[in-house]
């Protein structure tokens, strides 16, 4: 495995390759040695309330909703609750469902100053196989790191 700081450069390297307007793009081994090993550094999980009960949560991540359940809309508190509890300074990253929420939630984080917003690529679920399921392709379970369900 890489040291904290090669991490975080192939991360930033991702993005300008990838032109993301936010600080980088993590794989999930990635982003659970950072949530490990770089102090104050927070993996926050944008998915629904239902997702993180029905599907799974990951221990130490802090949740905060991009869309609510049901109806899927937006959560228009989603900065303030953010800001409420994460510190401004620290090393974010988001993750969702596949990798899509986690995306626009660090342009906006990113938009509102926070230069170490990264997003989580294939999220907890991964991409879909050819059979149109989850969870084979990429992921946070698929590479199996820790989480937990109700």
């Amino acid at each position: 495995m890489q040291n904290l700081q090669e991490i975080l450069a192939y991360a930033r390297g991702r993005a300008q390759e990838l032109k993301l307007p936010y600080a980088g793009a993590l794989l999930p081994a990635e982003a659970y040695a950072l949530m490990q090993g770089l102090p104050g550094a927070k993996l926050v999980d944008v998915r629904s309330r239902a997702e993180l009960e029905w599907v799974g949560r990951i221990p130490g991540s802090v949740a905060i909703e991009w869309n609510g359940w049901p109806g899927g809309n937006r959560n228009l508190d989603f900065i303030a609750q953010f800001e409420a509890l994460v510190d401004r300074n620290s090393t974010v990253m988001l993750i969702c469902r596949s990798g899509g929420r986690s995306h626009h939630a660090a342009i906006a984080l990113a938009r509102l100053g926070y230069l170490q917003a990264f997003n989580v690529l294939q999220g907890f679920e991964g991409d879909k196989d050819p059979n149109g399921q989850r969870n084979k392709l990429g992921g946070w379970r698929t590479a199996g790191l820790p989480w937990t369900q109700s």
